[in-house]
């Protein structure tokens, strides 16, 4: 029986902090106040200021320094830390996430546009929840007489911090703590043994990408929506720098589909007996002419000289995990998406159950003292016993802001996919410590009238790591056989060649990580952009949509240089070697802006020159899209009216799905659906007849329900409970 739509849960929010102390909010500045930093300004105040990036984040860093004595307060409605140490007074102060966003300075739709500028949230967006931790920290600031920047350790965490220190403390610098786990003991070492500079390099490739990020994002989708707009119609659409040429490369897999044309072919096998044992051989190659199969059917009752070929493989360790592998990792086994995947990382991060999870690292360095960790999981995973080896495996990728992703050895109750990822995480960080796997591969080969068949077996001798680690590995018997055998049979299976595969979300983060294009952090969420823009559906198999198809061959044809991912790999690059830098290098920033300002303004030129031919192609699209999903969505006869049909409609505002009656606006019957993709089945209820739903989440197995608020399915339920 179907299950039905959950009541509502009742939220129960978090106990207000004690100590609360309320100050006066500062007023938000001017914007030229914004931008001027006077590298004179001394800070006067007599305390320690540390600014984090998360809430979690704060609460960690103050309970390791104040060894769990800090006072939790509040300035202008937002929590912070206060605490002693060596004699100091120190407030941790948090940011959470960015408080300043790139936008327009004067209003406007036109494009190309580069007059922009960073800008508070709340002069960006109206009531943003940001203001009053903007305000709290211009109030701390006053107090400070050193500032100390604790955000994540990477680009985007550097950009956080450097806009605190310029635009609110009006400071041209700060000391930098860097951690790459929120565990006691490198949080202390990292206060101790603070930098004396930002990390200019990350904060440089941050700001800058930033900066072109809005560069496309903006003058990109303007332009897509001016085109649509010649046309008399609207429609909201976005491209990017790297959503371009990923669109690209799915829409030609897709054009790689349509266009193949399946070959029959027929696979040969045989069959001989060994000890009362059949054995089946498959022929080395497969046969596309259907003429010459009598060759092979004339076989059975000759001889075949058989031979057996065993050979032993040892299989070290997997490498250690970085960002991109625990994601295809967590797919594999999981079902888990690249972003449900990375979602889960950072909130065990923020646990202090594991490091820092958005680097490219696969390196174990003895500074993070693996020994120690190990000794620490034995209390929970007892095959740390098998991790015997000295050194740790490793693989060929290093970060220069943190190790692969490992557990920290800390523990917490875990459940559900949480649990899933921390484990996965754990058994791969004690299996590169683990002894090689020993392999026999074994080989029989028959030999009849110049054909060869072979028949392959494998079996694990010494299981080493994959004792720990869940690698897809089957066995495969089969006897040792030499000599002539007489052949008892020949089978014949037809079969067809078989397009080229879809990606799945993990294989096009592979093929991106590969290629270049976007970053480890950011690629799982262009996916998710790709999704939301209905430019690609289907959540294993990744198909482009009509939507996508039309838009990637209009811009092949108008304005190809969007979709060259040679242009965005060397912006990638360039960015790159902007990280490396030891300084402020506003010159370098530049250079890599005005090359990719360049390539904007032909990129307007083309569009203003095509917008009409453009806007009718993407309409068109539209609207083809439009129909696949009415027909998809369609559901049975509307039990209210009888004239219209129920069909599953998704609001873009609410961001969630509903099923309503075509016949709108004569027949306003309308259903709630529960959040999730939601897709039609063949299937009617058995109590009410009404259709039944499929509700899809990423990482979750599927939800079969019925939607008929009143179904008497209902009632046996609540009863039941």
């Amino acid at each position: 029986m179907p299950k039905r739509i959950p009541k509502k849960q009742e939220f129960i929010p978090l106990t207000e902090p004690v100590n609360t102390v309320e100050v006066e909010a500062k007023p938000r500045p001017k914007r030229s106040e914004l931008e001027k930093i006077d590298p004179q300004r001394k800070l006067t105040g007599n305390s320690i200021l540390i600014i984090t990036e998360k809430p979690q984040a704060s609460a960690k860093i103050s309970a390791a320094l104040s060894n769990g004595k800090a006072k939790q307060l509040s300035s202008a409605g937002a929590p912070y830390y206060e605490f002693e140490r060596d004699g100091e007074n120190i407030v941790v102060a948090c940011a959470v996430g960015h408080l300043f966003s790139i936008a327009q300075d004067q209003k406007g739709s036109n494009y190309p546009i580069f007059d922009v500028s960073w800008h508070p949230n709340f002069e960006v967006r109206k009531k943003d929840f940001t203001k009053k931790y903007y305000q709290a920290i211009s109030k701390l600031v006053k107090r400070a007489k050193e500032i100390i920047v604790a955000t994540d350790y990477d680009t985007e965490g550097e950009v956080i911090g450097y806009n605190v220190v310029r635009f609110i403390a009006n400071q041209p610098d700060a000391k930098r703590m860097k951690f790459s786990s929120l565990t006691a003991k490198e949080l202390e070492t990292a206060y101790e043994q603070r930098e004396p500079t930002i990390n200019w390099g990350q904060a440089m490739a941050g700001e800058t990408r930033h900066y072109l990020d809005w560069f496309y994002g903006i003058n990109l989708s303007r332009a897509l929506m001016a085109s649509i707009k010649s046309t008399g119609k609207f429609k909201i659409m976005s491209i990017g720098r790297v959503q371009g040429p990923a669109l690209h490369l799915i829409t030609d897999r897709e054009n790689e589909i349509s266009k193949f044309k399946s070959e029959q072919f027929w696979k040969i096998f045989i069959t001989i007996s060994h000890e009362d044992e059949e054995v089946r051989l498959k022929h080395t190659g497969d046969i596309f002419e259907k003429d010459k199969l009598p060759e092979f059917e004339s076989l059975k009752g000759s001889e075949a000289d058989v031979s057996t070929k065993i050979s032993e493989k040892i299989t070290p360790p997997l490498h250690p995990f970085d960002l991109t592998t625990l994601q295809t990792e967590s797919y594999k086994f999981f079902g888990l998406t690249p972003s449900r995947t990375l979602q889960i990382a950072q909130q065990l991060y923020l646990s202090g159950l594991i490091s820092y999870p958005r680097t490219s690292s696969q390196k174990i360095p003895e500074a993070i003292n693996p020994k120690q960790i190990l000794k620490r999981l034995s209390e929970k995973f007892p095959k740390v016993k098998l991790a015997t080896r000295s050194q740790p495996i490793e693989g060929g990728k290093s970060d220069p802001a943190h190790p692969s992703i490992y557990p920290t050895g800390e523990f917490q109750m875990l459940e559900g996919d949480d649990k899933k990822v921390y484990e996965l995480i754990v058994k791969r960080f004690i299996s590169c410590f683990s002894s090689d796997a020993k392999i026999e591969n074994k080989t029989v080969t028959a030999t009849a009238d110049n054909k060869k068949f072979k028949a392959r077996g494998l079996e694990i001798k010494e299981k080493g790591w994959l004792e720990i680690y869940p690698a897809k590995m089957k066995e495969e018997e089969i006897p040792t056989i030499n000599g002539n055998y007489e052949i008892e049979e020949v089978v014949t299976e037809e079969d067809a060649t078989k397009p080229p595969r879809r990606y799945s979300p993990a294989s096009i983060l592979s093929e991106l990580e590969k290629r270049n294009l976007g970053t480890k952090a950011t690629r799982a969420n262009i996916l998710e952009t790709l999704y939301d823009r209905k430019y690609i559906t289907d959540q294993k198999s990744i198909q482009a949509t009509p939507l996508g198809i039309h838009l990637i061959n209009s811009l092949k044809k108008h304005s190809p240089i969007i979709i060259d991912e040679k242009l965005t790999r060397e912006i990638e690059e360039e960015m790159e070697d902007l990280q490396k830098s030891k300084g402020h290098s506003p010159k370098e920033q530049e250079i890599v802006l005005n090359k990719a300002k360049t390539a904007l303004k032909k990129i307007s030129e083309d569009f203003h020159k095509h917008e009409k031919e453009i806007g009718k192609d993407l309409v068109k699209a539209t609207e083809e899209l439009w129909k696949q999903e009415a027909k998809e969505n369609t559901l049975n006869q509307c039990p209210s009216c009888k004239k219209g049909n129920l069909i599953i409609k998704y609001s873009p505002r609410f961001k969630k799905s509903f099923v309503a009656c075509s016949a709108y606006p004569d027949c306003k019957t309308t259903f709630n659906l529960p959040p999730g993709f939601i897709k039609k089945t063949e299937k009617n209820c058995e109590h009410c007849n009404f259709p039944i739903v499929m509700r899809v989440m990423r990482g979750k197995r599927p939800w079969f329900l019925c939607f008929n608020p009143n179904c008497p399915g209902k009632e046996e339920e609540e009863k039941e409970e």
